[in-house]
C-alpha cells in the first residue's frame, strides 16, 4: 500500500469527520454524513491495521473513530431517574422487607442494654471492675461530655460518619456468618450499659440520656438495619423460601444488603451531624432530643410507610409466580 497515497486520497474525508464530530449540533443531512463518514473512516482503519500498521496515522484514526462513535451512540448521563427511583422505592422496600429482623435486633438489643445499664448502676463495684474507679470518676466529671467537644465539628462529623459506616459493613458483610453479628453487637451494648450505668450510678442520669439520646436514635438504628439485614442474609442460606434455590435467595438477600449498604451511608451522614452539631449545642435538653427525635422519626416513616407502599408497587408490576401444588391431577 502506498501509504502516502492512501492519505491523499482519504484524507479529506477524515478532516470532514473530525469536523462534525468536535460540533456540538448537527442537523439530519449532517448526522446521516456523519455516518457515512464513520463507516468509510472504521474501513480504512481496517485497512491500514492489516496491510500498512504505520503506528501514528493508526492511532490517529483510532481516536477519530471511537469519537464519533461516541457521538453517533451518544455519551453516557447520570439518570436522574435512576437516583429518584433508588430513593423513592428501591431503598425504601429494601428497608420494609427486612423490617422484621432489624426490629427484632432493636428490641434484643434495646433490652440487653437497659438490662447492663441497671446492673451497672446498682452495682458501683461493677464499674470499677470494667473500667476503674478513677477512669469512671473521670467519665463522669468530664469524660463524657467531653467527647462531644474534643475536636472541631467537622473533623468530628467525618470521624463518625466513617466509623459507623465501617461498623455496619462489617454487620452486613459478616451476616451470613451470624456470629460476628452478635459480637458487634455485644461490643456496643457493653459499652453503653457501662457507661449509662456509671453515669447513673453517680447522678447524672440527664447527662447521659440528654447528650446520647439526640444522635443515638437513629445512629443506633442504623446498626440495627445493617445487623438485620446481615442476619437476614444469613437466614437465606439456612432456610431458603420454598420457592427459591439456596443459592437464589442468598443472591436475592444480596442484593438487597447491597442497596440498603449504599442507603445507609446517607443515613450515617445525618447521624454524625446532629452528634456532632446538636448533640453539643448549648440549647435545653429537650430541644436537642426533639431534633434527633424528628429526624429517627422521619427516617421510620420513610422505611416503614414509604417502604410499604413501594413493596406493594413492586408486587403488582412484577408478581412472583405462583407454585404450582404437588401431587395435584
Amino acid at each position: 500500500m502506498d501509504l502516502d497515497a492512501y492519505v491523499a486520497e482519504h484524507g479529506a474525508e477524515w478532516r470532514r469527520l473530525e469536523q462534525l464530530t468536535g460540533r456540538r449540533r448537527l442537523d439530519a443531512t449532517e448526522v446521516d454524513e456523519l455516518v457515512v463518514l464513520y463507516q468509510r473512516t472504521a474501513t480504512h482503519l481496517s485497512a491500514l491495521r492489516s496491510r500498512s500498521p504505520e503506528p501514528a496515522l493508526v492511532n490517529r484514526l483510532s481516536h477519530l473513530v471511537l469519537a464519533a462513535r461516541a457521538r453517533i451512540t451518544g455519551r453516557p448521563r447520570p439518570s436522574w431517574a435512576a437516583v429518584r427511583r433508588f430513593v423513592l422505592a428501591d431503598l425504601p422496600a429494601a428497608l420494609y422487607r427486612a423490617w422484621p429482623w432489624w426490629c427484632a435486633v432493636a428490641t434484643g438489643f434495646s433490652a440487653l442494654s437497659g438490662f447492663l445499664i441497671w446492673f451497672v448502676a446498682g452495682h458501683p463495684d461493677t464499674a470499677a471492675a470494667f473500667i476503674g474507679e478513677a477512669a469512671a470518676k473521670d467519665l463522669v466529671d468530664s469524660g463524657f461530655a467531653g467527647y462531644y467537644t474534643e475536636f472541631a465539628a467537622p473533623t468530628f462529623a467525618f470521624h463518625l460518619w466513617t466509623h459507623n459506616a465501617w461498623l455496619a459493613a462489617q454487620c452486613l458483610a459478616s451476616g451470613v456468618l451470624v456470629v460476628p453479628v452478635f459480637y458487634l453487637l455485644w461490643q456496643n451494648a457493653l459499652n453503653i450499659g457501662v457507661v449509662g450505668g456509671v453515669m447513673i450510678s453517680y447522678g447524672r442520669a440527664d447527662v447521659f440520656f440528654g447528650l446520647i439520646t439526640p444522635h443515638g436514635l437513629l445512629e443506633l438504628t442504623g446498626i440495627f438495619v445493617a445487623a438485620g439485614v446481615g442476619l437476614r442474609t444469613a437466614w437465606a442460606w439456612i432456610s431458603p423460601p420454598a420457592d427459591l434455590s439456596r443459592g437464589r435467595a442468598v443472591a436475592e438477600a444480596g442484593r438487597a444488603a447491597i442497596v440498603v449498604a449504599a442507603g445507609l451511608v446517607g443515613l450515617f451522614a445525618v447521624s454524625a451531624l446532629l452528634e456532632a452539631f446538636v448533640t453539643p449545642a448549648p440549647v435545653p435538653a429537650a430541644v436537642r432530643i426533639a431534633v434527633g427525635a424528628t429526624a429517627w422519626l422521619a427516617f421510620l416513616s420513610y422505611a416503614l410507610l414509604l417502604g410499604r407502599h413501594a413493596t406493594a408497587r413492586a408486587a403488582l408490576a412484577s408478581p412472583r409466580p405462583a407454585r404450582r401444588p404437588s401431587g395435584g391431577h
